[in-house]
């Protein structure tokens, strides 16, 4: 007998929907770290080259194109991005806190 799986919609932040407790941060410093790896693929900047142009280690570079974040907070990210000739605009939107299930009703 085929098990009956219930689909439920997600929160539009994969970190709140994986309980983490600061997901809005993570969520924030992913998106930043996405935009970092697309300057440097749009520059066709090697890890070094990336190094040289902004002053920021190859091994950090190397760190945000894995995904390895811990280490870095927003304010270093946005820092970066400035470095590599880009600005970031941020629209702040607050909202009352909503469970997975409200969400997934709306």
């Amino acid at each position: 007998m085929k098990e009956k799986l219930e689909v439920v919609r997600g929160s539009g932040n994969v970190f709140r929907d994986l309980g983490h407790e600061n997901a809005d941060a993570e969520q924030f410093k992913a998106i930043l770290a996405t935009e970092i790896v697309k300057a440097l693929d749009r520059e066709r900047l090697t890890l070094r080259a990336a190094q040289g142009r902004t002053g920021i280690a190859a091994a950090d570079f190397s760190r945000i194109r894995n995904a390895d974040l811990g280490r870095f907070t927003v304010d270093r990210l946005m820092t970066i991005i400035n470095r590599l000739g880009s600005r970031v605009e941020v629209k702040v939107k607050v909202r009352p806190v909503r469970s997975v299930a409200q969400e997934a009703s709306a």
